[in-house]
């Protein structure tokens, strides 16, 4: 993930104009999620927006854990030119995140293994605007303090348990 991310800031860098990243969008009742498609409002936990070069309106997504598999993905069809999650110390609550406290994913701070799930039911990645918010967050939750650049790819892209019928034996 970390060469992910300075590849990134690496091809930015590189560009001979200073790109200014477009304001975060809010979140609207009918924004639906970049892979499943589905209404993002109808899922409890942390959200991300990432804004795509050319595109008008950013993509969202119903979990951060995905938005940041999707920033490691080689499968993009533009450069991407900012990235915004839920500042979760400014939600109301977990199933409440709010549609427009949104932070630059670069300047939140994650708490990463905590024991709360995301709008799809896999182990999520909890965005915080300050290192204060994250490390009460995972005081109470469990999990690590880090910024983008230390979240493992294994956080984002491994494998979940989903509780299938029949795996425990019967």
């Amino acid at each position: 993930m970390k060469r992910a991310l300075l590849a990134l800031l690496m091809l930015a860098a590189c560009n001979d104009e200073v790109a200014v990243a477009p304001d975060p969008v809010p979140l609207t009742d009918t924004a639906l999620s970049h892979f499943c498609q589905m209404w993002i409002a109808d899922h409890d936990g942390p959200k991300a927006q990432i804004h795509l070069e050319g595109m008008p309106q950013p993509i969202f997504f119903a979990q951060v854990r995905d938005a940041l598999a999707y920033l490691i993905s080689p499968e993009r069809d533009a450069s991407i030119t900012a990235v915004y999650v839920s500042d979760m110390a400014q939600a109301i609550s977990w199933e409440e995140p709010g549609n427009a406290n949104w932070v630059a994913a670069d300047s939140a701070t994650f708490v990463v293994g905590a024991d709360v799930t995301g709008g799809m039911g896999a182990p999520e990645v909890a965005p915080f605007g300050t290192p204060e918010a994250a490390a009460a967050f995972a005081a109470r939750h469990g999990g690590s303090v880090m910024a983008l650049d230390q979240i493992p790819a294994e956080a984002v892209l491994g494998a979940i348990d989903i509780g299938l019928p029949g795996e425990d034996g019967q």
